[in-house]
């Protein structure tokens, strides 16, 4: 038998023939250091039970020094250097247990992935010799066409001609064949080079940065170019053009028509048309739907003259060049940069070209249902309401009606409002004119990729749970007809700018934005962000009620902004009795000079209507919620003071009451 002294293990390892391997283990063992099946001949220890190696594994160098990474030799480790939580090889792209192939600059090999590619590189492809040769076309294995991926350039097997080794490997003939250095049109400077992706490099050609397998490089430019960029198609046709594009070679930089930004070296060009263009951007979508505008937008390569006052972009808010491609709504101007448009895949959808020319989306229809008279100005000053069974009156006198809340938002009524001459019911002039069903750009339905806009109902005498804000209310809300969520009618309406009272700039939505919410100190990475200044709100501070009432005090509070006590060497809040941090809003009564922290004054139930009745649930009455303030009976569910919002029965003669959350859970 040959002996082996092998790196790993302290006792002489024993070569085994099949015969054996049989009579040791049953033939059924795995490899200590790549945990695969082994078969003969193999290497086992004469001492350890259990111990076997394949051939290979055995044989394997300590220091390998890889042709297709030539800057550092890669080392052999027992394990996975102990700073990583999660070891994934570079080749295979499956997690690393057992022994590995090791580099300084962060690559990691299965000890049998490293060898395979090292023969690859040297030529010495005889694990190949028996291996038979997979049509994708005809191939038993075709499953709908889904066959994995090819290990060396990381596209799918069903393009070209692959081996499918019984180790578990798939590699197309021609990556197993490509060269080890060529010249190339596309960078003549220097011969490219076969190797692995160390540094992490995007394709010049087509930006995107393969994080495994093969690509050819020049470390002298730190380029970097996929396998498959570097033989492009001669010509290709597309539906979504009406001429077939024509591959042009450049070595200097070119601005593609289609999207705007720079490309390299390889460009498609249409004669006809005069454009060039990525080999990406040939099948850009004519149509699509996206989250951010009610319209479909259609993609453009210019913009006509009547349009070439400065756009910008719905999404990131920076100025489009309309002399090149952009998605656009001419009915609105509204605009988007190519690559802000597709940046995030459930954010839109592809409209058909079938459907190009129908326009049909759901007209808003106002909830009020009658009007009954106007001023003489055009407004209607008494209206029949849909979700009201009286009559409802304009009025902009407050102080007649004191303190009174919007039926709609569960704010203060300010400005214009209508109210029922005959029960104590009030909405803002605004969300009177609310629509009955509206289009909700932003929502998915669990599960569910984005397929449109959504159309939500109008929805009262309810309790919900805001999928936004999170706050309870029974309020209006707009309720989705698949899924059934609810928004508040501050959620549903806010817009992608907003104004905020007291900043004199305009808030514009940034959905990718890290940062600190100006008022309230929160960590964001979707911010409503002023250009002109550092001030970013989340969605929370946007929908803030200005003025608040609460039994703190006798005054209305007013949300407050950048408002600083300088006599006062500490801030406190004058409900919880704790600190308060002065740079952050707050709600504050100057008349006696109060102040308090946001959450302390709205709390989890500022948005419900007390006095309203509810029907639900198992009691045989109305129960209508409650806050008491000088007396506090016992909930018939805990037994505890209800000090908080509660259920009391509106039969005067039953003595029912409970903590809301006793009796419904949320």
């Amino acid at each position: 038998m040959e002996e082996l002294k092998n790196y790993g293990h302290q006792h002489p390892l024993l070569m085994l023939n099949e015969e054996q391997l049989l009579g040791n283990g049953n033939g059924v063992v795995d490899c200590s250091r790549c945990g695969e099946k082994v078969s003969a001949p193999c290497f086992s220890c004469v001492e350890c039970s259990g111990f076997y190696l394949h051939k290979t594994c055995a044989q394997a160098p300590l220091e390998l020094n890889h042709p297709f990474h030539r800057h550092h030799p890669l080392l052999l480790l027992q394990n996975p250097p102990s700073s990583y939580t999660r070891c994934v090889c570079d080749f295979c792209d499956e997690t690393c247990e057992k022994f590995i192939y090791h580099c300084s600059c962060g690559l990691n090999f299965h000890i049998k992935c490293a060898l395979f590619t090292f023969n690859i590189a040297e030529r010495n492809l005889k694990e190949l010799e028996h291996v038979a040769l997979e049509d994708p076309s005809f191939s038993s294995k075709n499953d709908g066409g889904n066959l994995g991926k090819c290990f060396a350039c990381w596209e799918p097997l069903a393009i070209y001609t692959y081996f499918s080794l019984d180790c578990g490997f798939n590699l197309h003939k021609k990556c197993a064949e490509l060269p080890a250095k060529m010249g190339h049109v596309c960078h003549r400077k220097h011969p490219l080079l076969l190797q692995f992706n160390s540094e992490q490099h995007s394709c010049k050609i087509c930006q995107v940065t393969q994080q495994r397998g093969f690509l050819y490089g020049c470390s002298t430019c730190n380029l970097a170019i996929h396998i498959d960029c570097l033989s492009p198609l001669p010509v290709i046709e597309d539906k979504s053009h009406q001429h077939p594009f024509t591959l042009f070679w450049r070595q200097i930089p070119f601005i593609c028509d289609a999207c705007g930004t720079e490309g390299h070296h390889v460009a498609y060009a249409c004669c006809t048309c005069s454009i060039m263009v990525h080999k990406k951007c040939i099948s850009l979508p004519s149509i699509i739907q996206h989250v951010f505008h009610v319209h479909r937008v259609f993609h453009t390569y210019f913009i006509h003259k009547e349009y070439s006052e400065s756009l910008n972009c719905i999404w990131c808010h920076e100025v489009v060049d309309t002399e090149y491609g952009s998605y656009f709504c001419a009915d609105c101007n509204v605009i988007f940069h190519v690559n802000c448009a597709l940046k995030e895949k459930e954010w839109y959808c592809i409209v058909s070209q079938e459907n190009e020319d129908d326009k049909s989306l759901d007209i808003p229809v106002n909830s009020i249902t009658k009007v009954l008279e106007t001023n003489d100005a055009g407004e209607a000053t008494l209206i029949e309401h849909c979700k009201h069974r009286h009559y409802l009156m304009l009025s902009d006198k407050i102080s007649e009606h004191g303190d009174k809340c919007c039926d709609g938002c569960l704010l203060l009524i300010s400005a214009k409002f209508y109210h029922c001459m005959r029960c104590d019911f009030f909405l803002h002039k605004s969300c009177a004119e609310l629509p009955k069903m509206d289009l909700i750009l932003d929502h998915r339905c669990a599960g569910k990729p984005f397929s449109g806009s959504k159309s939500f109902i109008l929805t009262s005498d309810c309790m919900f749970e805001c999928d936004i804000c999170g706050y309870l209310s029974n309020g209006f809300s707009y309720k989705c007809n698949e899924c059934g969520i609810h928004r508040c009618v501050q959620c549903a309406t806010l817009q992608n700018d907003v104004k905020i009272p007291g900043h004199k700039h305009p808030l514009l939505l940034y959905y990718d934005y890290q940062e600190q919410c100006s008022g309230c100190g929160g960590d964001i990475s979707c911010a409503f962000r002023c250009k002109d200044c550092n001030f970013n709100l989340c969605n929370l501070c946007v929908i803030r009620p200005t003025r608040v009432r609460h039994k703190c005090d006798e005054h209305i509070l007013a949300l407050t902004y950048d408002k600083v006590n300088d006599y006062a060497k500490y801030h406190y809040c004058d409900i919880c009795e704790k600190e308060r941090d002065p740079k952050y809003w707050f709600y504050q009564c100057e008349t006696c000079d109060t102040s308090v922290h946001v959450n302390c004054v709205l709390g989890e139930y500022s948005f419900i209507k007390l006095g309203s009745t509810y029907n639900e649930g198992n009691h045989e009455h109305p129960l209508a919620f409650v806050k008491k303030i000088h007396y506090y009976p016992k909930c018939v569910k805990c037994d505890k003071p209800c000090e908080d919002l509660s259920l009391e029965c509106a039969e005067p003669r039953c003595n029912y009451i409970a903590h809301w959350k006793c009796r419904y859970q949320w």
